[in-house]
């Protein structure tokens, strides 16, 4: 995928940074632009403290609780046709008229995998275990995982308190590929705003896999600092999934709205088409001072 101007995202950055609501990070790093050793464009997401859930919506997204992430790099693009196959990986999707849409029907395992083959592309340890049941994740690997489910709605927030990072629902089309505007299809990454931390398409286009299980009531118990969701038992279970997609309702692209997925890794006819992914990896302050260094600067 060629990366988008770095002068125009960098803009964004700052204006959103300077306009945006809710409590900013508290970290001294800011949301940065930068590039992957094969050339993927990443956000660097600073460490901070935010309010996850929600009080006043569904009863599994309770309750709101103040929740704390260390600093980590997040795709600024869901993963697209081009990125799958550059993999070496067969593309499941159901529409893949063009290589920048995202890739669907994609089972939590397949994403799993994807993540394990661009850590190895890159030199980086893979954070899953293939010969074990499950596939369990290594969180201290520098490689490629799926984001938990405290890292998706943080960084989909970015910084603000409210249940769409830009404001009130009547902006969710210029933000959204959703069930209003989407003509019952996917679309090209990029191509609605992007959130104050310059992440696109995390409000709609493809749901995205979550690295948790699913229950309910994790809320009630979930830990202050970097929660990696219930515990594994290696089992088929429910994944959480967040962000809406191109079929769901305004209600189901809210921040705070989470989904039980079935993971399909058991499922021979799985063919659910609006469910994709991102991937995330953890990093030092100095592996980030490294990769900003290779940013052009702006002219």
């Amino acid at each position: 995928m060629r990366l988008r101007p770095i002068t125009l995202v960098l803009g964004v950055l700052a204006l959103g940074l300077a306009s945006g609501c809710g409590p900013a990070p508290q970290s001294q790093t800011k949301p940065r632009l930068v590039a992957t050793a094969s050339g993927v464009p990443m956000i660097v997401v600073p460490a901070g403290s935010f309010q996850m859930g929600s009080d006043d919506d569904e009863a599994d997204e309770g309750p709101r609780h103040e929740v704390s992430l260390s600093m980590f790099l997040m795709d600024q693009f869901e993963v697209t046709h081009d990125l799958f196959v550059k993999a070496q990986l067969p593309n499941p999707s159901r529409w893949q008229d063009d290589e920048r849409k995202p890739v669907e029907r994609v089972r939590w395992r397949e994403a799993k995998l994807y993540c394990n083959e661009r850590s190895l592309m890159e030199g980086l340890t893979p954070c899953y275990d293939e010969a074990k049941p499950g596939w369990p994740c290594d969180f201290t690997a520098n490689g490629y995982r799926l984001p938990t489910e405290a890292e998706w709605e943080y960084a989909a927030r970015a910084g603000s308190g409210r249940l769409y990072s830009f404001g009130d629902v009547a902006r969710l089309k210029a933000n959204s590929w959703f069930a209003d505007n989407a003509s019952k299809r996917t679309h090209i990454v990029g191509t609605r705003r992007p959130n104050k931390w310059g992440l696109h398409d995390l409000y709609g286009n493809v749901s995205e896999w979550c690295q948790d299980v699913y229950e309910p009531d994790y809320y009630q118990t979930s830990p202050v600092q970097d929660p990696l969701g219930p515990a594994e038992d290696g089992s088929d279970s429910r994944r959480v999934m967040k962000g809406g997609s191109w079929k769901a309702s305004a209600s189901m692209c809210r921040a705070s709205f989470r989904k039980g997925q079935r993971t399909g890794d058991t499922d021979a006819c799985f063919f659910t088409d609006y469910c994709g992914f991102r991937c995330v990896r953890r990093v030092t302050p100095d592996e980030v001072k490294s990769l900003l260094a290779k940013v052009a600067p702006e002219k």
